[in-house]
């Protein structure tokens, strides 16, 4: 299963991400990650980007899919990955889906987490409000101005990727201002609708299924060959009753043929006496 989790900042990616994680055994790509890693093991395209990162700039589309590139060739990714931060325009999906093409991969859905700005915003400012009160520190990126940026970005940038996947019958969308629960049993509603996967539990019972299939099948095999001995059988016991027969048959005819003589005889006699 290979998805692509698409939100505004603050609509729940991330744990959803991690619940399908657990729940399907795939793996969570996130693009910041994936740059980290890559620079601290030094791989050619991790070089490229530190060089880059070192200087302040911002990492081409290129040098990313490089990086996810050879993230989605590793053992673990092999049962499916989620891809969460990436793409965020749509030259980047244009790149990706060429890059799947070419490992002969397909993406299976494209979910959309629909939320109420106003609400986001409430939300942080009544989260920022109680930690105030609390005496906690509240964080420089969790404030409503930070959030309010931050939208402004995801619409002009990455909202266009809504559009894009929904032309190629991709993209599907949860309302995002539900429970995380609620939000939960519907991602995987619709995911067991397309097909896309199932879980860690049904795939480990497949082989019980197909073990009960193939006992079924040689089961049916046998009822099958079933008749056709018993019609052996049959056909033989009549072959072998066949002589027994004949044998019973010849007194009776022997009997038949010497009542005749006698007959004959007897007429025989009456019409020379006359």
């Amino acid at each position: 299963m290979r998805l692509i989790l698409l939100g505004p900042p603050g609509s729940g990616k991330g744990t959803q991400a991690q619940r399908l994680v657990q729940r399907y055994g795939i793996v969570q790509l996130s693009t910041g990650e994936l740059l980290r890693a890559a620079v601290a093991a030094q791989t050619p395209v991790g070089l490229r980007a530190k060089d880059i990162m070192a200087a302040g700039g911002l990492v081409p589309d290129e040098i990313v899919i490089g990086i996810i590139s050879d993230r989605i060739d590793q053992p673990d990714a092999a049962k499916g990955f989620i891809l969460d931060g990436f793409p965020r325009t749509v030259p980047q999906a244009a790149a990706l889906d060429e890059l799947l093409k070419k490992k002969h991969l397909k993406l299976d859905a494209v979910i959309e987490l629909r939320v109420n700005e106003s609400a986001l915003l409430e939300r942080v400012e009544t989260r920022a409000a109680e930690m105030r009160a609390r005496g906690e520190e509240v964080r420089v990126d969790d404030t409503p101005e930070v959030l309010t940026r931050r939208l402004a970005s995801y619409r002009s940038l990455t909202e266009p990727l809504i559009h894009y996947y929904s032309e190629r019958r991709k993209l599907l969308t949860v309302d995002g201002m539900m429970t995380i629960e609620h939000v939960t049993r519907e991602i995987n509603r619709i995911l067991a609708a397309i097909g896309a996967a199932k879980p860690k539990a049904a795939r480990k019972s497949a082989p019980a299924k197909r073990a009960a299939t193939g006992a079924g099948t040689a089961s049916r095999s046998a009822s099958k060959k079933m008749p056709r001995k018993t019609k052996k059988g049959a056909t033989a016991a009549r072959m072998a009753a066949k002589p027994a027969s004949r044998a019973a048959n010849r007194p009776a005819k022997a009997r038949e043929a010497g009542t005749v003589k006698k007959v004959t005889k007897k007429v025989t006699k009456k019409r020379a006496k006359q």
